[in-house]
C-alpha cells in the first residue's frame, strides 16, 4: 500500500498552491501585455512601411504619368490610302528626349545637367532647359525627334531622370501633292485639318487616351482619291499657275454618279511634312474655303431650270438684238450677236441677255427655289469639313434674278457649283460629295432627284455643243467627247467690279453622252500672254488647262477613246428626244 502523506507534507503542498495561484495569473497578464505591445509596435511599423511603399509608388506614378500621357497623345494613327491602296499618310517611329525633374533634382546638379545636354544639342536654349529641369514636375519634354547618335551620346552621360520615348511621327510620302485633302498633324501627332482632323473626330483621340488603340489594331482609312489622277491635276494646275502668272489655281475631279472626289488641288499649297509652310491665307483650299461669283458657269443651272420648267424647249428662241433694260439697269452681252438666238445658241454664245430672259420669264421665286433645290444655298459638308457659307441676296428683285442667272450677285463655294452641275448631267440626282469610297448603291440611297432625266440629257448635249462650237473649244480632247461651260467673272474689288481682275473657270464633263466625271478648273487673276494674243478670258486659259488634265487622266480612269461619236446637233437631229418635243 502506498503510504499516506504526512500532515506536514499536505500543509506544504497547500501553501505552495495558495502562493502559486495569483502569481500564475499575474504572469499571464504580463505576457498578454507584452504580446499586445508587440502587436501595437508591429502595426505601427507596418503602417510606416506601407506608407513608405505607397509614397514610392505614388512618386513613381507621378513621374511616369507624364510619360504615359506623352505616349497617348503621340500614339500611332491609321494609315491613309488612296482608292488603289497607295499610301498617302503613315507613321514612322521617332526618338524624343524627356526629363523627370523630381527625380533629377534629388540626385544631380541641374546646372551641370543643362550644360551636358546643351553640349550634345547645342541648339537647345540653355535658360529654357534649366527652367524646365527646375520646374519640379514629374515630366517635361526637352526635344522632340532626336537622332539615334544624339540619343546614344545623351545616354552615355548617365544623367538620372533623363530618358527617351519612341514616338509616332506622321509622314506624307507624296509631299504637297494632297496637302489640302489630308491636312497635317501637330507635334503630338494630333490632326490639324483635312482627313487627319476627320480621323480624330471619329473618336481616335479619346480611344488613344483610354489605351484602347494601338498601332496593331487600327484599320487603314481608304479615300476616294486616285493618286495618279491627283498627280496629273496638280501638275497641270502648277503649270497653268506659272504660265498665266495667276494669283492662284484650283481644281477638282468628281465621279458624277457616286459623288466621290478623285482629285482636289489648290495652288499655292504646302508640304504637310513641314507644317510651317502652311502659313498664310494664300495657302487656303479654294475649292471649299471662300466663296466666289462663278460667272457664266452658273448659266448651266439657269438653262437647266428653263428646260426643266417645260416653258422652254431646245427649239425656243430668245431676243438678244438689243441690251435688255431691267429697271434702271441694262443687261449686255460680251460677244453680242444682235439677233434672235435659239436656246442652244444662247448657251454656246454665253448670252447674258438670253439667259436673263429665261430667268425673268420664270420669276425670281422660281429661280430661288430651283437654286435651293440644287444645294446652292447651303454649305457642302464633307469629311474635310463644311465649305464656306454662300452669300445669297436678301432681296430677290428682277435685277437680282437677271444677274444671278449669269453668275453675278451670288457667291458660292466652288464645290457647291460642282455638286449642282453634276446633278445636271447624271440623270438629275443631287449627291453629296465625299472623300471616302462609296459604291453606286450607297450613292443611290442618298441621292435626291432634283430635275427630270430628260432635262439632264439635254444639258449633256448642250455642254458638248459648247465644246464643239462655243467657248469650250480649247478643252476638246480627241476621242473623249468632252463637254463644258466657261466662266469669266469680274472680281469685286472695293465694292466695284474690276475690269482687269477676273476669276476664270471651266466646268468640264467627260464623256458627254454618258458622263462619268466632272472636272472644274479655276484660275484666279490670270494674265494675257502672247500665245493668247493678250486675252485672259477662261476660254484661253482655264479651258485648255482642263483639256490637258482630261487628256492625261482619262486613260488612267479606264476610259477608252472613241472616234466615231457624232456632233452634238447631229445626235439631236438623229432622234434624240428633248423636253417638250
Amino acid at each position: 500500500m502506498t503510504p499516506r502523506p504526512s500532515f506536514l507534507m499536505r500543509a506544504r503542498h497547500a501553501l505552495a498552491w495558495v502562493l502559486a495561484g495569483p502569481q500564475s495569473e499575474r504572469l499571464k497578464k504580463a505576457k498578454s501585455r507584452v504580446r499586445l505591445a508587440m502587436l501595437g509596435f508591429g502595426a505601427l511599423y507596418g503602417v510606416i512601411a506601407v506608407s513608405l511603399v505607397l509614397y514610392v509608388v505614388r512618386y513613381d506614378r507621378s513621374a511616369q504619368s507624364g510619360v504615359r500621357s506623352a505616349e497617348a497623345v503621340s500614339s500611332t494613327r491609321p494609315d491613309i490610302l488612296d482608292r488603289n491602296g497607295e499610301v498617302l499618310a503613315t507613321d514612322v517611329r521617332a526618338i524624343s528626349l524627356y526629363a523627370e525633374p523630381k527625380k533629377l533634382a534629388a540626385s544631380f546638379d541641374v546646372d551641370e545637367a543643362t550644360e551636358l545636354l546643351t553640349a550634345v544639342l547645342p541648339d537647345l536654349d540653355q535658360r529654357e532647359v534649366r527652367e524646365r529641369l527646375r520646374s519640379g514636375k514629374g515630366f517635361v519634354w526637352l526635344r522632340r525627334e532626336i537622332t539615334p547618335t544624339q540619343r546614344d551620346q545623351i545616354h552615355r552621360l548617365g544623367i538620372p531622370g533623363v530618358g527617351f520615348l519612341r514616338e509616332a511621327k506622321r509622314t506624307y510620302p507624296n509631299g504637297a501633292t494632297l496637302s489640302h485633302v489630308l491636312g497635317m498633324v501637330n507635334v503630338d501627332n494630333q490632326g490639324l485639318g483635312g482627313i487627319e482632323r476627320y480621323i480624330d473626330n471619329q473618336g481616335l483621340a479619346e480611344l488613344h487616351r483610354a489605351g484602347f488603340v494601338t498601332d496593331r489594331n487600327q484599320a487603314a482609312v481608304q479615300l476616294s482619291i486616285d493618286l495618279r489622277v491627283q498627280h496629273v491635276l496638280r501638275d497641270e494646275l502648277v503649270q497653268a499657275h506659272q504660265k498665266f502668272r495667276a494669283k492662284a489655281a484650283a481644281g477638282v475631279i468628281v465621279d458624277v454618279n457616286t459623288g466621290e472626289i478623285l482629285a482636289l488641288a489648290s495652288i499655292p499649297d504646302y508640304d504637310p511634312n513641314r507644317p510651317s509652310t502652311a502659313a498664310g491665307f494664300d495657302r487656303a483650299n479654294r475649292i471649299t474655303t471662300g466663296v466666289y461669283e462663278m460667272g457664266s458657269v452658273m448659266k448651266s443651272l439657269t438653262t437647266a431650270m428653263a428646260l426643266d420648267s417645260g416653258r422652254f424647249t431646245i427649239n425656243s428662241t430668245l431676243d438678244a438684238r438689243f441690251p435688255m433694260a431691267v429697271g434702271r439697269h441694262q443687261v449686255k452681252d460680251f460677244h453680242a450677236q444682235r439677233r434672235v438666238l435659239t436656246l442652244p445658241e444662247v448657251f454656246t454664245y454665253s448670252s447674258n441677255i438670253g439667259t436673263s430672259r429665261m430667268a425673268l420669264t420664270l420669276g425670281g421665286e422660281h429661280q430661288r427655289s430651283f437654286l435651293r433645290r440644287l444645294g446652292q444655298f447651303d454649305r457642302v459638308v464633307t469629311e474635310i469639313g463644311p465649305s464656306t457659307a454662300p452669300l445669297v441676296p436678301r432681296r430677290w428683285a428682277d435685277i437680282t434674278a437677271a444677274t444671278v442667272s449669269f453668275g453675278h450677285g451670288i457667291s458660292v463655294a466652288p464645290l457647291q457649283a460642282v455638286m449642282g452641275t453634276a446633278a445636271l448631267v447624271n440623270g438629275g440626282r443631287l449627291i453629296q460629295p465625299t472623300f471616302l469610297r462609296r459604291t453606286p448603291d450607297e450613292a443611290n440611297a442618298i441621292a435626291r432627284q432634283v430635275i427630270r432625266p430628260e432635262t439632264s440629257q439635254a444639258m449633256r448635249f448642250l455642254m458638248r455643243l459648247n465644246s464643239e462650237r462655243g467657248s469650250g473649244r480649247r478643252a476638246e480632247v480627241d476621242g473623249f467627247y468632252v463637254g463644258g461651260k466657261t466662266g469669266t467673272s469680274e472680281k469685286v474689288i472695293g465694292g466695284r467690279y474690276s475690269k482687269d481682275k477676273q476669276l476664270n473657270s471651266f466646268m468640264a464633263i467627260f464623256p458627254a453622252d454618258q458622263p462619268r466625271y466632272l472636272l472644274l478648273v479655276m484660275l484666279d487673276e490670270p494674265r494675257g500672254i502672247p500665245e493668247t494674243h493678250g486675252l485672259a478670258t477662261a476660254g484661253f486659259n482655264a479651258a485648255p488647262t482642263a483639256g490637258r488634265v482630261i487628256a492625261r487622266s482619262a486613260p488612267l480612269l479606264g476610259l477608252q477613246p472613241r472616234f466615231d461619236m457624232p456632233p452634238a446637233m447631229q445626235a439631236i437631229q438623229a432622234g434624240y428626244r428633248m423636253p417638250g418635243r
